[in-house]
């Protein structure tokens, strides 16, 4: 219990893959201007990381590894992640289309987030077991929740403030993105990295 516990920790904060791993930055910039969208883009990409790590693992493990062809592991767990996206982006569709209209490009992009295919991947290459795999994939998913919606709550919160006019957009999101990048590097020692 302890050892998922910490791999849990180890995924949120000390090896974020958004603020630790720069792994996921597309939508963690372009989602993050409203924290309802952070929320619903958060839900999509656990649910996402949850489903395609599991059954990233069964392919590698069942199919791929036993039949020595590990080396179609990339094509293999692209195309189970963009399956997991369209059935996601279906669902979000049909169950909350005001979610569905404010996600826009995002959702689909998913599909393309190297933050999924990395955490697919980095399961495999650390040779986690199934259960280690879902918690895993659990971590991995609430430190993006975690950075999208500080990211987002900071990005609101600066709306209402005076900002100079040089570093207003892009270049305000960049400054304060890497500012709490360079918070969450304080993390780096609360656990041990793989």
């Amino acid at each position: 219990m302890q050892e998922v516990i910490l791999i849990v920790i180890v995924a949120m904060l000390t090896e974020n893959f958004v603020l630790s791993k720069f792994l996921g930055i597309c939508p963690f910039l372009g989602v993050s201007k409203r924290m309802s969208t952070a929320v619903g883009m958060s839900m999509a990409v656990l649910f996402v990381m949850l489903v395609a790590s599991v059954v990233t693992y069964v392919i590698q493990t069942y199919a791929l590894k036993p039949y020595k062809v590990d080396y179609l592991q990339t094509i293999a767990f692209i195309l189970v992640i963009a399956s997991t996206v369209q059935l996601t982006e279906m669902a979000v569709q049909k169950l909350s289309p005001t979610l569905y209209q404010a996600l826009g490009i995002f959702l689909p992009l998913i599909t393309t987030n190297c933050a999924v295919l990395g955490l697919a991947v980095l399961n495999i290459q650390r040779g986690y077991s199934l259960v280690q795999v879902i918690f895993h994939a659990i971590g991995a998913a609430g430190g993006f929740a975690i950075a999208l919606l500080l990211f987002a709550g900071l990005r609101e919160k600066m709306e209402t403030v005076d900002i100079p006019e040089v570093f207003k957009g892009p270049a305000i999101a960049f400054v304060t993105a890497g500012i709490l990048s360079l918070a969450f590097m304080g993390f780096s020692g609360l656990a041990p990295s793989n």
